[in-house]
Formats: C-alpha cells, structure tokens, sequence
C-alpha cells in the first residue's frame, strides 16, 4: 500500500479534481476529521477507509494505493526539459507531481506550472484552475516577487476564459501591484498590465481600461520585445473597438501584425491573426475584407498543426465571417456543429458570441420568437455575471437583427 505521505496527497488530489469539498466526499460513512487527518499524512489508511473512499471518488482502490514513482520530482522535471520537440511527458510530470513528498517547493511550482500551461492550450481551464489554485498559494509561500506575479497573472487568464470575472480581476490588480511594488522586469509588468486591461474591459470599465492602455503605451510598450508588443497593441486594440474608435483599432491591429513574422513564432503569429479577425468583425461597420485575409492565413497554419482547441476557436470565427459575407446557411451549420459539440473547449466568451449568432440566424430564418427568446436569456446572462461589455454585444446584435428583418 501507498505509504504517507503519499497516500494524503493522492487522495486531495482526486478529491480536489472532482471539485468535491472534504464533507461532500466523505458523506455519512466517514468524518472529515479523520480525512483531513489522511490527507495531511497524520493517519495511515486503512482497507476499509480505502474501500469506501475509491467508491465516493468513483474510482478502482488502485488509483489510491497504487506504488509511487521511483523518480524525484526533479528529476521527472529535468526529463521533461531534455524531452525530444513533440515528446508528450505530461503523465509522468502528473504521477510525479502526485507522488512528490514536498522536499523542493520550487520544483513543485515549475512541474505545476508546465501542467497548467499544458491544460490551458488544450482548453481545459477547469483543470488548469484546479493547479493554478495550488500555484498561487506555492508562490506565496516561496516569497519569490516574479513566481507570486506570475502565476496571479495566469489564475487572471484562466478564470477570465472560464467567466469568473470577480475572481480574475483581484488576481490581476494583485500581480500588478506585485510588479510595480518589487520593480519586475518590464515584461512582468506588461503582461500583468494587460490581462489587467482585458478583465476591464470586459467589465464594461472602458474609462478605467483607456487610463491603463495609455500607461501601457507611454511607459512599457517601448521597452518590449516584439512578441509582447503585439500582444500589447492588440490589448490596446480592443479597448479601442469597444470605445468606438475603430480606426485607432484597425492602426494598432496593422503595427500588432507587422511586428511578427511567422519563422519568429509561428503560434502567436497565427494567435494574433485569429484575434485581429475576431477584432476586424466586431468594428462597425466590420471590416470582412480584413478579416477574410487574416482568417485565411491563419487557417493555413491551424488546420495543419492547430490544437483541438485552437481549431475549434477557428471554426466559430468562419461561422462568423461566413454570416457576415452573407452565406448564413453555411454559418448556420457551422455554429450548430460547434454548439453541440460534446467536448467544447471555447471560452465563456468566444460560446456566448457563438450562441448570439446562433440567435441572430434563428430570427433571420423567421423564428423570430425563437430567436428573440434566445438572445434574451443570454443578455440577461451576461448582465448578471457582470459581463456588461458581452451583455451590450448581445442586446446590439438583437436590436441590429431586428432593424435588418424590418427593412
């Protein structure tokens, strides 16, 4: 059987991804007294204790008790980093993860970091939450100004993709103020800036938003490298279409873009090209030329090597480009497909737009009632999680629809 204090942290770790509280998993057949006592590794188990806690979990008792890895933490991680270009060590990182007796905090963060990087490209933001959870509080205990800063800054990205925006706010102005208090390398700095600027936006903040893209622009954006300048610039180019001023929008979007060739980072290259489509069809009146170009250079690249989800993300902007050049049929097939998808990896926002166009084609269809229906629960969605920029999107693209089926 697995020893202490192996065995505790292999169960909170079952328990934790299952998003189940210590009352929750032990029920009526255990205190969470005696639980909290097995997973700090005070008691050692017993077969029964075993038994019934596999069966709460849903699990075989071998995925308690099963012999830990040989390896050290450390040395899973110097494997991993000497790994082969494609080699796919994220198992090994996890068993070593869970089997890691604590000795080296450090080597915790980084094997947590890389797992949560890893789960954040392929969609799943529920389990990169669950690491980062653990990421933060790590940082905080190492005392390290740059890991305390920089795992805020990812918590921010994750829960603002999942549409907790009261939490990935105070993440974010917690790694800003981090940053600025300890003096952290300028790219610290901006990256906390930005998903600063991103969660304000999306709060319907545009004044307080507009005051951080000018901090940005004015005092960091020259120091920057070429790769987070045009993160930086595309940052600075939603603020600008949400304010309205699309020409500002569209000069931002063209500098983001010129900044980068594909031979220097292939991935953000093609990344900011799906942004600035995803931009180019929110200006008004929408920029469809602009966007059927860079949404064409992206899918060159997405469709031969993109990641599930980065190929999902691609399809829901075809739908869009295709309803705005006027093919709704094609649009319709291609919303409804990604919609039911059993394992949809979009983020909060990029399902709502989804669901919003969804709506739009159902009036135009002629179910109107339908379609009304819809974009009204989703307005109200919005509005109550305090996604008010969303929520404006969603009651303009009503009126809009409405005003197009009338004339």
């Amino acid at each position: 059987m697995l020893t202490q204090p192996h065995f505790g942290r292999r169960l909170k770790r079952l328990r934790l991804e299952r998003g189940l509280s210590q009352a929750g998993l032990v029920g009526d057949g255990m205190s969470t007294g005696y639980l909290s006592r097995l997973e700090s590794g005070e008691r050692r188990p017993t077969e029964r204790a075993v038994a019934y806690l596999a069966r709460r979990l849903g699990v075989d008792p071998s995925a308690l008790t099963g012999p830990a890895d040989d390896r050290s933490l450390t040395g899973v991680l110097a494997a991993v980093a000497s790994a082969p270009p494609g080699a796919d060590d994220t198992a090994a990182l996890c068993r070593a993860v869970e089997e890691d007796a604590g000795d080296d905090p450090a080597a915790r963060w980084q094997a947590l970091w890389l797992l949560g990087r890893a789960a954040g490209r392929d969609g799943d933001h529920e389990r990169e939450r669950t690491l980062l959870r653990e990421l933060v509080e790590l940082a905080d205990e190492l005392g390290a100004a740059e890991l305390r800063a920089r795992s805020r800054v990812q918590y921010a990205r994750c829960t603002r993709a999942l549409g907790d925006l009261r939490t990935a706010e105070p993440a974010a102005v917690t790694a800003l103020s981090v940053a600025r208090a300890e003096k952290l390398s300028v790219s610290d700095t901006l990256a906390a800036l930005m998903v600063l600027i991103s969660v304000e936006t999306e709060l319907g903040r545009l004044e307080e938003a507009g005051r951080h893209v000018e901090e940005l622009e004015r005092d960091l954006l020259p120091q920057a490298g070429p790769a987070q300048a045009a993160e930086a610039l595309w940052t600075a180019a939603m603020v600008s279409n949400r304010e309205g001023d699309h020409a500002a929008a569209r000069s931002r979007l063209d500098r983001a873009l010129a900044l980068l060739r594909g031979k220097d980072d292939l991935a953000l290259w093609t990344r900011l090209r799906a942004a600035a489509t995803a931009a180019a069809l929110q200006m008004s009146p929408p920029q469809v030329a602009a966007a059927d170009r860079w949404l064409g250079e992206a899918a060159s690249v997405l469709d031969l090597i993109g990641t599930p989800l980065q190929v999902q993300e691609l399809h829901a902007l075809q739908a869009h480009l295709a309803f705005h050049q006027g093919r709704f049929d094609e649009a319709r097939t291609l919303s409804r497909r990604l919609l039911h998808e059993e394992d949809l990896r979009l983020s909060y926002r990029d399902r709502v737009r989804l669901a919003v166009l969804d709506g739009r084609l159902e009036i135009l269809a002629g179910r109107v009632d339908e379609g009304i229906a819809a974009l009204r629960r989703l307005g109200q969605q919005a509005a109550q999680s305090q996604h008010l920029d969303l929520a404006a999107h969603v009651w303009q693209s009503l009126a809009t629809t409405l005003a197009d089926v009338r004339s």
